[in-house]
């Protein structure tokens, strides 16, 4: 079954709109998995917006699931990610303005800089996902991608999301499936997240059932205010039963 990674950004988001540590981002995580999800998730900023460096730390030492850790590889974010030793790190191509991912990886234009991250990841022993966009994506890149040799991509569900329910979402369903099915062929795992809910959330994973993880937070935090945490976790849990 696909496994459920909670992204806990939005909580400390909350947290430090207060200055205070109200909601407590480590008790959330220890209750989001007790709850039963998988995996957690986190994409710190240098700014500090949400997710801070000490929090990483402290979530490392504290939660006994993986830990995806998402962010541009400069030399500060690599250096933390491996030494939490993060059982996963998502590289993604987002400068530091920007609200959250909003494209994926010029795959051909960041060659040389993906390929040197990956081989220093691995060499740490860190499991590597790149965050793509099958939009974007050309035939030459897929072929990049295998030479690169990362363990996965992370399929940037955001143009899923917003043709869902439309007349094209077929059309737009086809290409993820296309992309990701040409990928697993190529040795290439797959993850998948942006705007993914319970609505869009089932479809997808029925659509292309290889997916091997979800990264959600906005959508499941929304969720929570209504539902209460541990409803929603186990909501999005039933979705990934296909």
């Amino acid at each position: 079954m696909t496994k459920l990674s909670v992204n806990i950004n939005k909580i400390a988001t909350l947290r430090n709109a207060r200055g205070k540590n109200n909601p407590d981002v480590l008790k959330t995580a220890l209750d989001i998995i007790a709850f039963g999800a998988n995996g957690i998730t986190v994409h710190p900023r240098p700014d500090g917006r949400h997710i801070r460096k000490e929090d990483v730390y402290t979530l490392a030492n504290r939660i006994n699931v993986e830990f995806n850790i998402e962010g541009y590889p400069n030399k500060d974010f690599l250096v933390m990610v491996k030494e939490v030793k993060a059982a996963q790190c998502t590289l993604v191509p987002d400068p530091p303005h920007v609200i959250t991912s909003n494209a994926g990886w010029n795959v051909e234009k960041n060659f040389s800089l993906l390929q040197e991250t990956v081989a220093e990841l691995h060499d740490h022993g860190i499991r590597t996902s790149l965050f793509i966009d099958p939009f974007t994506l050309t035939d030459k890149e897929i072929l990049l991608l295998k030479q690169i040799m990362t363990d996965r991509v992370e399929l940037y569900t955001e143009r899923y999301a917003e043709d869902f329910g439309t007349d094209k979402a077929a059309t737009t369903l086809a290409t993820y499936k296309n992309v990701a099915t040409t990928l697993h062929k190529l040795g290439i795992d797959i993850n998948a997240g942006h705007d993914l809910d319970l609505k869009n959330l089932r479809p997808l994973i029925q659509a292309i059932p290889i997916i091997k993880e979800v990264s959600i937070g906005h959508a499941l935090i929304c969720d929570a205010l209504y539902f209460g945490l541990e409803k929603t976790i186990h909501r999005y849990l039933e979705c990934l039963q296909g």
